[in-house]
């Protein structure tokens, strides 16, 4: 779920927050970072967990419409196609799944609200109509109306994107990765299967301890690393140079000299993609010249240091 990239970010982040607050204490601030970490988790589940919600509101509306007092024909007769949906049965009655979300006490019953907001867009789309209206009965034609109705009504709805706003500053970056790993665990998903969630990390001994490294390295490497840039900097003052641009280039300088198998190339890519998505837009330009410019410092000086798959230039 969780790949290089995103593991760097989330280590910037905390580090952005760190060295910007008073409270230089780095346990706190790394324990901080994991459980920031293990929110996205939360997150990828809470919206697993609005199928069953959605399909569970749907329900109380037919039933409601059973119990008047003159129902319809078709109030008594309902279409039961939504809440017969093989795949929202399947999330819906996983076992595995629904034991890691009441392990995690995630919950949607004090938003009863926004569940109906949720139910009443997909209900009037034309996709919800063309669905019920449709002869076609497979696990396919559901499966295909699941992710449809994902990426276009709850990934995108409104209401519900400010609701993890509110919940945590950092969900607003987290929502598109996990609205990307939610529609690829949809197209996974078969009528046989049983494990049904991705894991957080793909190693997850492999990728805590690069996050622990990558966290405790940049700052114990900050004065020297400031030093490094500001060698490279000297017709700027490095109070006038974005502090994300700064952080940046300490992340990137501390990953090429403590990380002996990452690669020059990948570590620099890394890092420039991130300032396209976290600073300015002539950072790409400034990041890549200074550190490109302490890559020949290091190799003259033999202080990159690369084993295994780090040689590959």
């Amino acid at each position: 779920m969780l790949n290089r990239r995103y593991l760097r970010i989330k280590v910037m982040q905390v580090l952005y927050s760190f060295f910007q607050s008073s409270d230089k204490d780095m346990n706190k601030a790394e324990k901080e970072l994991f459980r920031n970490i293990e929110k996205i988790y939360d997150l990828y589940l809470s919206i697993l967990l609005l199928f069953t919600d959605i399909r569970h509101q749907a329900e109380l509306i037919l039933e409601e419409g059973k119990n008047k007092m003159l129902p319809t024909q078709e109030e008594l007769n309902p279409n039961r196609k939504f809440i017969n949906n093989r795949v929202i049965r399947q999330l819906s009655e996983n076992q595995s799944l629904q034991k890691e979300i009441n392990n995690r006490k995630i919950s949607w019953q004090v938003e009863p609200e926004l569940i109906k907001k949720l139910f009443t867009t997909i209900k009037g789309s034309e996709e919800y109509t063309a669905y019920i209206g449709s002869s076609e009965d497979s696990y396919q034609t559901d499966k295909n109306f699941v992710i449809e109705i994902f990426k276009k009504y709850i990934s995108e709805h409104e209401p519900l994107l400010y609701h993890f706003e509110e919940k945590s500053i950092y969900w607003v970056d987290d929502v598109w990765l996990v609205n990307s790993t939610i529609a690829k665990t949809l197209e996974f998903l078969s009528e046989s299967s049983t494990n049904l969630v991705m894991k957080l990390y793909k190693d997850e001994e492999d990728d805590k301890k690069f996050i622990t490294e990558l966290f405790r390295k940049t700052i114990l490497m900050d004065s020297e690393n400031e030093k490094l840039i500001s060698g490279k900097t000297k017709n700027w003052e490095l109070e006038r140079i974005a502090m994300m641009d700064t952080l940046l280039m300490k992340m990137a300088i501390t990953e090429m000299l403590v990380f002996s198998n990452i690669p020059v190339k990948v570590t620099l890519n890394e890092y420039i993609e991130i300032s396209k998505l976290y600073s300015t837009p002539k950072s790409k330009m400034f990041i890549n010249g200074i550190l490109d410019s302490l890559v020949v410092d290091f190799k003259d000086q033999q202080k990159l240091v690369k084993t295994g798959r780090g040689l590959m230039e």
